[in-house]
């Protein structure tokens, strides 16, 4: 079954917490965007304003999707928040000595390593990284917004991570809404993040639900 997640991206504290606690109703996974405004040209909150409930407390993952250029002087929040899922970009500063390292101490305290690849990335240039990651999330949208417009070849990428680590999950970010996310889900897509397909919806959990029974249509047949 191909896992939808709601994002949230703001810089609005009162809007974190409204869509939080919306989507905790509902969401299997929520992915919580983080930008620095460099590597990603918009500024979000940032890690030391985020919270959300103890694992005991609630039914879904949380998933962090960090847009930062040098993750390494934030291990210490990103550890502390104990999200269940961490994404770092392959494109981060230092990232063939850095995120190695990061990979591994993510692990030893539990949480799970994933790593995203813009669409200028080769896959075959971040190998090394691919084959330490449980995730590889494949962005083709516009980094640091929602509602941008999906480009759909960078779903080509698929096969060529699969052949570098066939036990990784695949992910996608960007522009994926009702008109696309079979597609995206045919591709051998695991994880659909979505962002305003589904928070600027007038009924939040009926569009997740709508999203969700697109991308899985393929399986009842």
């Amino acid at each position: 079954m191909t896992i939808i997640a709601p994002t949230i991206t703001t810089n609005d504290p009162s809007l974190y917490s409204q869509r939080l606690n919306d989507f905790l109703r509902f969401a299997s996974r929520i992915q919580i965007d983080i930008t620095d405004g460099q590597f990603a040209p918009s500024q979000t909150l940032n890690l030391n304003q985020l919270y959300w409930p103890a694992a005991s407390d609630r039914n879904c993952a949380i998933d962090l999707h960090l847009m930062i250029g040098n993750p390494l002087n934030w291990l210490d929040q990103i550890v502390s928040l104990t999200p269940d899922k961490v994404i770092l970009h392959a494109e981060c500063a230092d990232a063939a000595e850095n995120l190695p390292k990061i990979f591994d101490h993510f692990r030893k305290v539990g949480i799970s390593p994933g790593l995203a690849l813009l669409p200028q990335t080769n896959v075959m240039d971040v190998a090394a990284l691919i084959s330490l990651v449980d995730s590889v999330l494949i962005f083709g949208g516009s980094l640091g917004y929602q509602g941008g417009v999906a480009d759909l070849s960078q779903l080509d990428k698929i096969p060529y991570v699969k052949q570098i680590n066939q036990a990784s999950t695949i992910e996608w970010d960007g522009g994926a809404n009702l008109s696309n996310i079979s597609t995206i889900a045919r591709a051998g897509v695991d994880q659909i993040n979505v962002g305003s397909a589904i928070s600027s919806a007038d009924d939040v959990r009926g569009a997740y639900e709508a999203l969700v029974g697109a991308a899985n249509q393929i399986n009842s047949h």
